[in-house]
């Protein structure tokens, strides 16, 4: 069951993270477009600029889980390669237990900073929307992590083996 959980929310950060993706693409695309083609309608784009900053924060954020289990996150494998089975294995635990913490206490100050946004009013100068979706992400992507690292140590989603050594031949 959990394995499932685990499999569905890979599938909703990849499909969150490609759609955000091809929209940024697409609207970078159309706004040099029309630049280059149709340079008395560039205004008309002007919103692409400011789209571009909410989709990227989302990016950055959704995809926090998806490097952590990617293992593409900062890492000293080095270090961690040198120690003994039982230490290595403390090291992990405390990684995992120090990430946990890490992420849950980031998504509460995430989500106190979206609560202020939300209750300020502040609206974006050119997309009219709420700043509300530029910070929301901030505690969703922490969640996400949190949840990575939870998993970890319950054995759900256990640390793969090290794979720095083909990341970076």
């Amino acid at each position: 069951m959990i394995g499932g959980a685990l499999a569905g929310l890979r599938l909703v950060e990849r499909a969150l993270l490609a759609g955000i993706l091809l929209l940024l693409s697409a609207a970078f695309i159309l706004n040099i477009a029309v630049r280059s083609l149709l340079p008395a309608y560039a205004s008309a784009l002007a919103w692409v600029d400011e789209f571009g900053v909410f989709a990227l924060a989302w990016v950055v954020f959704l995809g926090l889980g998806l490097a952590l289990e990617r293992r593409q996150h900062i890492a000293m494998t080095a270090l961690r390669q040198s120690l003994g089975p039982a230490m290595r294995r403390g090291v992990v635990l405390l990684v995992n237990l120090t990430g946990l913490a890490a992420s849950l206490y980031l998504a509460k100050l995430g989500l106190d900073i979206a609560m202020l946004v939300a209750r300020s009013g502040q609206i974006s100068p050119i997309l009219n929307v709420s700043m509300v979706w530029l910070y929301a992400v901030v505690p969703i992507g922490f969640l996400f992590l949190g949840l990575r690292y939870l998993l970890a140590l319950c054995g759900v989603a256990a640390p793969a083996p090290d794979v720095a050594a083909e990341n970076h031949p």
